[in-house]
């Protein structure tokens, strides 16, 4: 397999991917999909990007694959890319808020003799 040959396949399942779990796709299509899919196996596949580009990875794998052995190696190793790519293009949090107390200013720390 060519290097160029494996980049693309993971562009391709990070993209299509993502698409199906994240993005609202052209005239809303997407979002119709996975309002169709509902609450069921479809629809938590839908919302779980992991799960989703496992799936997604298969066919790739199979098609890019040359011998029975590189297409099972291939498979988790497009998902995981995949992953990763999602994991490094997602936007940051933000950083939780720092906690802060008041302290009371009155409080006296040693009392003077009287």
């Amino acid at each position: 397999m060519k290097f160029y040959t494996l980049v693309l396949g993971i562009l391709c399942v990070w993209r299509i991917t993502h698409l199906l779990q994240a993005d609202d796709g052209p005239w809303d299509i997407v979002v119709r999909l996975r309002r169709f899919a509902g609450n069921g196996f479809w629809g938590n596949l839908l919302d779980c990007f992991n799960c989703l580009s496992l799936w997604i990875a298969a066919p790739f794998a199979a098609y890019l694959g040359s011998g029975i052995a590189e297409k099972l190696l291939l498979w988790p190793a497009l998902s995981g890319a995949a992953i990763l790519l999602e994991r490094l293009t997602a936007p940051k949090a933000p950083p939780p808020e720092p906690y802060w107390k008041e302290e009371e200013l009155d409080v006296v720390l040693r009392q003077g003799k009287e």
